[in-house]
């Protein structure tokens, strides 16, 4: 697994590269947003570890060239702004998991496996669990305790987001970029509302003024 480190404090950025290449990971870590920037093509990484605060520039308008460019590797924010604006605007943008500074390197190898785990399982087998649901992304089949569920296609692409990003709050915006279209004529209130009378109401829940979360 390669891991593309992007981080502009030198102690912080020498440790990360330890630990990481520790417990055997391939490191390439670099401090400008500009090194970054071409290093996401040319090296291909797994997934990425973005700082915010860059000499050369933002970490955020890094996430999101890299998003509107197509890339869907994972990217884990780790920062020292810890304002819920801050995180919801990184999660908007495409972010998979947000860090804040100081943070417990254990945390950050935990949340870097989660999701690496969730991009893998995902496209080797296009299946995904939680709980007794189940989500097979190929067949775009939903079964839920034993039963198939029927659903429409926007409720199939919300549920799916959930699913994918099982392990945090998927946020109203996520959701609505990513399942409605501009001539949708229902909210996105009233599609959860039909899920949870197809999978069950305590499956997805309501996490105020963020958004949902899927739970067994």
């Amino acid at each position: 697994m390669k891991i593309l480190l992007v981080e502009d404090d030198l102690e912080l950025g020498r440790a990360l590269q330890s630990v990481l290449q520790d417990e055997g990971f391939a490191v390439v870590w670099v401090r400008m947003a500009a090194d970054a920037r071409r290093l996401l093509a040319e090296a291909q990484p797994d997934a990425m570890l973005l700082d915010l605060g860059l000499p050369d520039g933002d970490g955020i308008d890094l996430l999101h060239h890299a998003r509107a460019s197509g890339v869907e590797r994972p990217i884990l924010l780790i920062t020292s702004r810890d304002s819920l604006e801050d995180r919801l605007n990184g999660f908007d943008l495409g972010a998979d998991d947000y860090l804040i500074k100081p943070f417990d390197i254990p945390e950050l190898l935990a949340r870097l496996r989660a999701v690496l785990r969730r991009v893998q399982g995902g496209s080797s087998t296009g299946v995904w669990h939680c709980g007794e649901l189940q989500l097979d992304e190929k067949r775009m089949a939903i079964n839920c305790a034993g039963r198939a569920v029927m659903v429409s296609r926007t409720e199939f692409t919300i549920l799916l987001a959930l699913l994918q990003k099982s392990d945090r709050v998927v946020t109203r915006g996520e959701l609505e970029d990513r399942a409605l279209s501009c001539s949708e004529s229902q909210t996105l209130d009233v599609h959860i509302s039909n899920l949870r009378k197809k999978i069950g109401e305590r499956r997805i829940r309501t996490v105020r003024g963020v958004g949902y979360m899927i739970q067994q």
